[in-house]
Formats: structure tokens, C-alpha cells, sequence
């Protein structure tokens, strides 16, 4: 009788073993929909709120809708262009990081790359600036991200402390 005690209350815990396990895997599973939920609205937000202050800023939509490429910008243009460009090469980064862990769907990082596949980037000013933000990535990243903006295009010529780009841009 006290084998039969015993063997029952084994078979009980074991039985709650399993249950627990199988409940801490569908918490795991919930908070990790959860965590990818919040990424992903925090890359929306933050590209929502980017276009709502270009919208609602007259004189950056008249900075945007100028071709960066043949018109002559002021000293404060090729600052805030600049800025602009650090500021979306930044945001391609996380997106690139978290589509990478599966945190983000990758159609996040996709509508990024068509914003800088308009041309921004294949100016001397964006090239400079790649080129600065360039070593703090690995090795995959830039590949992929030279293949997708500049598809071959060397750009080895563009170093923030020697190129014409970067006179232009802090005179």
C-alpha cells in the first residue's frame, strides 16, 4: 500500500512537471509575440512620427523636395541633409537588427531601403557618410547594404576627413 501511495504521488508531480514546462513554454511563446509586437510599433512609431514632423515643417518639405544633386544648398541645408540621412541610416540599422532576430517583419526594413534607394545615397554626401558610419557594422550588413544602394558602385573615395563632400558640408 505504501508502494502504491508512493508511486501515485510520483506519478502526480511528474505529471505537474510536465504541465508546468508546458505552461512556461506558452508564456515564452506569448511574450515573444508580445516583444515582437512592440518592436515592430516602436519602428512604425518612430517612422509615423518622422513623417508627421516633415509634413508639418514648411521649410524641411522644402529642403526634401529640392534635387539634393544639381541644386545649391546653404551651409545650414547640408547640415540638416546631413542629419536627415544619419538619422534614416540609423533607423536602417535597427531595423536591419531586429529583422535579423526575426523581431520585426522584414517588409520594416524594406519600406527604409526604398526611401534611401531615391538617390540620397549615391551623393557625394551620403557616400561620405556611409562611409563614417561603415566600420561600426559587420561585415554582412555592409555587404548587403552596398549591394542594395550602391550595387557595385566603389565608394572607397568618400572619407569624411579627405573627401570634397565633407569641405562642402562644413564650410
Amino acid at each position: 500500500m505504501e508502494n502504491t501511495i508512493l508511486l501515485v504521488v510520483q506519478v502526480i508531480a511528474a505529471f505537474g512537471v510536465v504541465v508546468s514546462v508546458f505552461y512556461l513554454g506558452v508564456q515564452v511563446n506569448q511574450q515573444n509575440k508580445i516583444t515582437k509586437a512592440q518592436f515592430g510599433f516602436s519602428l512604425t512609431q518612430r517612422l509615423y512620427d518622422r513623417f508627421f514632423q516633415t509634413a508639418t515643417d514648411p521649410r524641411f518639405c522644402d529642403l526634401l523636395s529640392k534635387d539634393w544633386a544639381v541644386e545649391e544648398l546653404s551651409a545650414s541645408q547640408r547640415w540638416q541633409t546631413g542629419f536627415y540621412i544619419n538619422a534614416l541610416l540609423v533607423d536602417i540599422f535597427d531595423a536591419y537588427d531586429k529583422s535579423a532576430a526575426g523581431l520585426v517583419e522584414s517588409s520594416q526594413l524594406e519600406m527604409r531601403m526604398n526611401l534611401l534607394r531615391t538617390g540620397m545615397m549615391k551623393l557625394p554626401q551620403g557616400k561620405m557618410l556611409w562611409n563614417l558610419w561603415k566600420p561600426t557594422r559587420d561585415g554582412a550588413f555592409i555587404e548587403w547594404f552596398e549591394n542594395e544602394i550602391f550595387q557595385g558602385e566603389d565608394i572607397r573615395g568618400f572619407d569624411l576627413r579627405e573627401s570634397d563632400a565633407s569641405k562642402d558640408m562644413f564650410r
